[in-house]
């Protein structure tokens, strides 16, 4: 789950303050935070990311993948122009930076009027190297590390402490709060119906998958409580497996709803949601897709609003006559966290006492004994 400082830069970000970021972790934590892609380096990709060699298409799983190293996956190209094989984006020990998104980092550094480095021990090569180039166009380096690096005598301040606590003092000098993370997942449901031989019953087919593919994990699922509006004659189910499949047959003419009762896994914020689908088959539902975006951010507001998850939303179907079926793409919070904090004026010191308690280098304290400096 994204930390106080993965939210604290969104909020940078959003205010026109952080132009860009360059990150070593594989987590894929910075892009589900809310940093645009275009704003991001990963340097030693996403673990969480498949990207097509043919045609540069990237794909954003909410699964990890199963292999390392640039590997082919199991899984193909979208477009149904490509089609080829997808890999992984995550570097051996033995695989060279990626060049786009090295170039990148190179070309924000020279741009840089301060680059912060943030958690960082600085010594992996050539990654270590990336905030001196700022120093050439007159940019200036800030640290913020438990440690010392090998780097803190190019810096213009350095500061030995948690980057959390660091990053909320900043927040709360610049008057600003840190979004809260609002996780949203998708899944689709799809009801395949067929008529019997004797055209008096429906052999009817329930599938909760992924958006990913039929094969594709559901992480954020444990398992699925189904059941009916008409429980005297349907028996309930429980689906503890994936896939989530759950096959019945009922008469031509009946009408009932079914209700899923999602139980969530470890990690997410709440224990269950449900969802309801009606069943008709005699009925035809007509597809339809909304906006998806505007149905995302109404869905992030509710949950602010309700300091809650669980929320969920429709945001697509589709429609199939013959054989019978209806793919229904739904919408889920599946996690919230604000971050509070207060720091007291007591708290906020200037930069020659350090920041909270954390110790600034030797070269910060004589600076601080020249000149009172604020931050």
């Amino acid at each position: 789950m994204p930390s106080m400082t993965h939210m604290a830069l969104v909020g940078l970000e959003k205010a026109g303050i952080l132009k860009f970021v360059i990150s070593q972790n594989v987590d894929g934590l910075h892009l589900r935070s809310g940093i645009p892609r275009e704003k991001l380096a990963e340097l030693h990709g996403n673990s969480f990311m498949e990207t097509c060699p043919s045609c540069g298409a990237e794909y954003y799983r909410d699964f990890e993948l199963e292999t390392i190293g640039l590997k082919e996956t199991s899984r193909r190209c979208s477009d149904e122009k490509c089609g080829a094989k997808l890999r992984d984006t995550v570097l051996d020990w033995e695989d060279a930076l990626p060049p786009k998104e090295m170039n990148l980092a190179e070309k924000h550094c020279r741009m840089g009027d301060l680059v912060l480095c943030l958690g960082t021990s600085l010594q992996i090569t050539p990654a270590c190297n990336l905030p001196l180039k700022s120093l050439r166009g007159g940019g200036k380096i800030v640290i913020v590390n438990l440690q010392k690096t090998p780097k803190d005598k190019k810096a213009s301040l350095v500061i030995h402490g948690f980057v959390d606590t660091v990053i909320a003092g900043v927040m709360e000098l610049l008057n600003m709060k840190i979004p809260p993370y609002i996780r949203i997942d998708l899944f689709q449901t799809i009801l395949s119906q067929s008529l019997s031989s004797d055209k008096k019953f429906v052999n009817w087919t329930i599938r909760i998958a992924s958006v990913h593919g039929l094969s594709a994990p559901l992480p954020f699922i444990k398992s699925i409580e189904v059941s009916f509006s008409n429980n005297q004659n349907y028996k309930e189910a429980t689906l503890d497996t994936q896939p989530f499949l759950l096959k019945r047959r009922t008469v031509l003419t009946e009408t009932f709803e079914i209700f899923l009762n999602l139980k969530f896994s470890d990690g997410c914020g709440c224990l269950n949601t449900r969802i309801e689908i009606p069943f008709n088959f005699q009925d035809s539902i007509e597809g339809f897709k909304l906006d998806k975006n505007a149905t995302l951010e109404k869905m992030r507001d509710a949950a602010i609003e309700d300091s809650k998850c669980g929320q969920n939303a429709v945001v697509e179907r589709k429609t199939v006559l013959v054989p019978k079926s209806e793919t229904t793409v739904h919408a889920i919070v599946t996690n919230v966290k604000t971050f509070d904090y207060q720091l007291s004026n007591g708290d906020m010191k200037p930069i020659k006492e350090g920041l909270n308690g954390l110790k600034t280098t030797r070269k910060q304290r004589s600076k601080g004994r020249k000149r009172k400096t604020r931050l």
